[in-house]
């Protein structure tokens, strides 16, 4: 088939399941020009170069005015370039990580195992589970609400908020998806009223979370309402959306493979090295597709135009022969991985520390059930968003 029309069946949900080829026929050519004028670029080296550039710009507002999108009533540090990206995540760190807060994130170790062991204890005498339902999805969602400052009792609300954002995603302008792009717009205004209800609520009345921390923040340069509104939507959906993806496709991963799993149960201490090769062989993240370039950029032979959306497929540098050896082979002993599995340059994962510690301990605590795990359905049902991919069930069988 033609490579103008790869974006269109990267996104088409027949190919959900198994993307991997059209990756592959994507990198034969490297940049790609698709049918709607925006360029799919897939290799690992392009991919890298283009996260350092600074003449890739991260703001959709650079876009010339036929790719002009609407823009968002409160964006998140993510949309921006620098300088004002520096700033808005330089204080939305503060209350996070270092060095501000330098033991906030691994401090959370304890937390996070007790609240894994007790999902876990849930699931003993059950012969068949959905590791989606009954861990990946509850991990990360009750650690990001206690993080956060929101009520975990109010998860069936911003989950119906989260699904709607993210099937939002816009890759391949269609009817359909203009309607979800509307009512993902308005599960973001409804989301961040949310959240500001619950930080007004701490004003003057500070707890232990981030909400707290951000709208306490004595500094004059703190972040703005609709600064603190955007951060605050961001956080609540990134803070658990890629982790459910990440233990997921771990899981899967490991069941098609078990030869390695069987390494891991015997060796344990792999752990760490086990979800580096998961978030490059099946990384939570495949596309970015908000990137736009502020000059003409020559990208592998081919000149992308000034104000053109440019599509960085994640998922396809990390199988790139060129930079990994056997790329498409599953090796949890794997030592040179520098995969792009959260991103890269001055974009990489906010999170990325926090998500790691939860599924090397996800992973670890399922581990003695997966030797008598299997699959019962493969592929699983997988979620819409060709951006954000994992399954939305995992259902498995556990022998006794």
């Amino acid at each position: 088939m033609a490579v103008d029309t790869l974006l269109a069946r990267i996104n088409d949900y027949a190919n959900r399941p198994d993307p991997y080829p059209l990756y592959a026929e994507l990198r034969e050519v490297g940049v790609a020009r698709q049918t709607d004028g925006s360029y799919l670029v897939g290799g690992y080296y392009d991919i890298t170069a283009l996260l350092h550039d600074p003449r890739l710009s991260s703001d959709r507002r650079n876009r010339s005015p036929e790719f002009a999108t609407p823009p968002l009533r409160q964006p998140s540090f993510i949309q921006f370039d620098d300088p004002e990206h520096h700033r808005l995540r330089a204080l939305a760190t503060r209350p996070f990580g270092p060095p501000h807060s330098p033991g906030r994130v691994d401090g959370m170790r304890g937390e996070i195992t007790e609240i894994t062991e007790q999902l876990i204890t849930a699931l003993h005498g059950r012969t068949r589970i959905d590791i989606v339902d009954d861990l990946a999805y509850p991990l990360p969602v009750t650690v990001i609400c206690r993080l956060l400052g929101v009520p975990r009792e109010d998860e069936p609300v911003f989950h119906a908020w989260t699904t709607a954002i993210i099937e939002g995603i816009d890759l391949t302008p269609g009817a359909a998806d203009k309607e979800r792009g509307r009512a993902a717009e308005q599960a973001r205004e409804e989301m961040g009223r949310y959240l500001m209800d619950l930080a007004e609520q701490r004003r003057g009345r500070p707890g232990d979370d981030l909400l707290s921390a951000f709208v306490n923040d004595p500094d004059p340069a703190a972040l703005t309402r609709d600064e603190l509104e955007g951060t605050a939507v961001l956080l609540l959906i990134a803070g658990h959306e890629t982790t459910v993806n990440l233990i997921t496709n771990g899981v899967l991963t490991l069941l098609r493979h078990p030869d390695q799993l069987d390494l891991l149960r015997r060796e344990p201490a792999l752990l760490p090295s086990a979800v580096e090769e998961l978030l490059r062989y099946e990384p939570p993240v495949h596309l970015l597709p908000q990137r736009t370039p502020l000059a003409d950029l020559e990208v592998a032979g081919t000149t992308i135009p000034q104000g053109v959306p440019v599509v960085l497929a994640l998922a396809s540098g990390n199988r790139d022969p060129k930079r990994f050896r056997d790329p498409d082979r599953f090796d949890l002993t794997r030592t040179d991985n520098q995969h792009l599995g959260f991103g890269s340059g001055v974009h990489i994962c906010y999170g990325a520390p926090l998500a790691r510690i939860e599924a090397q301990i996800a992973l670890g605590a399922l581990l003695p059930l997966l030797g008598t795990a299997t699959l019962l359905e493969d592929p699983p049902p997988y979620r819409y968003s060709a951006v954000l991919r994992g399954p939305r069930h995992l259902p498995v069988e556990l022998s006794a």
